[in-house]
């Protein structure tokens, strides 16, 4: 893909799953890597086995001076910042009548505000650092619908598309050299969903099950959405930006056959 040599990455939950994979393409393409995580150790473990100059970077999302501290690191270490991606996520399945509050404000606190407080950071260096620079905020296919058992995540996430509509058409108006979109993902099989694995009591079940729901019959890889990432990335996306990029299988496509025999 073009454009992507010597530019400057943040990749927030870099550590692991669709965000350490984002790094890995990235840096293959020759971007140096920030692996912002709040495993400090992991990030720093991902970032030395990168195909580039890259760190890791201990980043609490929800911090405001965490995401100053970083932003300065940028500057001072790489020259600016060119990329930032929002993968850091959280997300609880609950009954909605008995959903505890700590759930709640933990999925807006890292969802919603560090995807805010991310894109309000990266817009300020960015712009100072003059190149085109682009912004990825991974949301969710229930960022476009609701979930009955995940209302906090669906609310989180479809706070997630909308500020990134609301951040592309800023930077746009603006005119700032600055593009903003979403990636929307179906089931990924990352560790994210290791809490429902175990609750099954078994993850072969559980994929299964979930493929079941996804009409190209599978569940997605980080690889199927950091390919993703890095085409709205590129300079090949240039004219692309408040776009709500979906990677379901065709899962929001439509209803399942329900209506003729067979």
């Amino acid at each position: 893909m073009a454009g992507f040599d010597g530019k400057v990455a943040i990749v927030t939950g870099g550590a692991s799953g669709i965000g350490r994979e984002t790094a890995v393409r990235l840096a293959a393409e020759g971007c140096r890597v920030i692996v912002a995580d709040i495993n400090s150790d992991q990030a720093t473990e991902t970032a030395a086995a990168l195909a580039t100059n890259s760190i890791g970077f201990n980043l609490d999302v929800a911090s405001e001076q965490s995401w100053d501290d970083i932003m300065t690191c940028a500057e001072n270490i790489f020259g600016g910042l060119d990329i930032l991606v929002n993968s850091a996520g959280v997300g609880f399945a609950d009954n909605f009548e008995d959903m505890p509050l700590e759930n709640w404000n933990a999925m807006i606190s890292v969802n919603l505000t560090g995807s805010f407080l991310g894109c309000q950071k990266a817009v300020g260096l960015m712009k100072k650092t003059g190149n085109p620079a682009t912004i990825i905020n991974i949301s969710s296919v229930m960022g476009l619908v609701g979930g009955e058992d995940i209302v906090g995540y669906s609310a989180s996430k479809g706070g997630v598309t909308l500020l990134t509509r609301s951040v592309a058409l800023y930077c746009a108006g603006k005119g700032y050299s600055i593009r903003c979109n979403s990636i929307h993902p179906t089931y990924v099989d990352t560790a994210m969903l290791n809490p429902i694995a175990e609750a099954l009591g078994s993850r072969e079940v559980m994929l299964a099950g979930m493929a079941a729901e996804i009409p190209l019959g599978r569940v997605a890889t980080p690889s199927d959405i950091a390919t993703a990432i890095l085409f709205l990335c590129s300079a090949d996306a240039g004219m692309i930006t408040g776009h709500q990029m979906v990677i379901d299988g065709g899962q929001l496509a439509g209803l399942p056959a329900q209506h003729s025999p067979g």
